[in-house]
């Protein structure tokens, strides 16, 4: 019986090897084609770089400095819709569940599943009108555009917030409305800090979804004046709609590794938040 459950476990390590492999690659071929002449890309875009097509770190100079506009304004634009986004999904659909779970009204409930049905919900049936829409209501801007954010990404994160309400024993709300402690505080001071492990899952899976979002972005915002990261590099072209290949594998891959970075550090927190919101719920 070990042996079988240890040949079947080789069997599992192999395929989730091959998995992983298949996930990387791409990566490792972004990162390879950025140290490479754009001639070389078109040529052969899995093959090593050598002496006469090695560009160095030539490439992300280009890059950063290609066109009239700054490549760092467009990191500071990703970076604040990023940052600000997360924060208002974080606290508002938190609040949120946490009113769900502890009211139970038909209300709550019928707010409950336009939550869990607007996560099945495809972009595309909503994206024609939307741009008209933020145009009419003054959203096209990296200081709004965070309110869009906010309903789009309400559902996943009040379906998970709620599920980890609901294993949180009512006693001890009870005990600091008792002590005096009206909702806010009850909320701030009791219910907020038992959040910690779903209120990472969820911070990271939005920061990976806002940061890496370009259909959004662009159909929202006055590409003239504000540019996220993944506009920037859509808009790395030359005459006549030639793209330096060399160059935006650069910039790609500059935007790839912050995330990267930040999942890796935080994915054991993504599992814990997960299950603890889901499972429990």
């Amino acid at each position: 019986m070990k042996e079988r459950y240890s040949t079947a476990s080789k069997v599992l390590t192999a395929v989730f090897i091959v998995i992983s492999l298949v996930w990387i690659i791409p990566i490792i071929a972004v990162l390879v084609n950025s140290f490479k002449t754009n001639a070389a890309v078109n040529l052969n875009a899995f093959a090593l770089p050598n002496a006469e097509t090695f560009t160095g770190w030539a490439n992300y100079v280009k890059g950063m400095t290609f066109g009239n506009y700054p490549f760092w304004k467009s990191v500071g634009f990703s970076l604040f819709i990023t940052l600000v986004s997360t924060g208002l999904i974080l606290i508002c659909t938190s609040m949120a569940a946490w009113y769900i779970s502890r009211v139970g009204s038909t209300v709550t409930k019928i707010v409950y599943y336009l939550c869990i049905f607007s996560m099945v919900v495809p972009f595309q049936m909503v994206m024609f009108t939307l741009s008209s829409t933020a145009d009419t209501l003054k959203l096209n801007t990296p200081w709004t555009i965070p309110i869009i954010y906010l309903g789009f990404g309400a559902g996943l994160a009040v379906f998970m917030f709620t599920g980890f309400v609901r294993s949180i024993p009512l006693e001890i709300e009870e005990a600091a409305a008792i002590d005096g402690s009206g909702p806010l505080h009850t909320y701030f001071t009791v219910v907020l800090p038992m959040l910690k492990p779903t209120m990472v899952s969820v911070g990271v899976l939005e920061i990976m979804w806002v940061w890496n979002d370009y259909l959004l972005p662009y159909l929202v915002l006055d590409r003239t004046k504000y540019m996220t990261i993944p506009i920037h590099i859509q808009y790395l072209k030359g005459s006549y709609g030639s793209v330096d290949l060399g160059a935006t594998m650069a910039l790609i891959m500059l935007s790839i590794v912050p995330v990267v970075i930040f999942y890796l550090t935080c994915q054991k927190h993504i599992i814990k938040g997960v299950a603890a919101g889901a499972v429990k719920g």
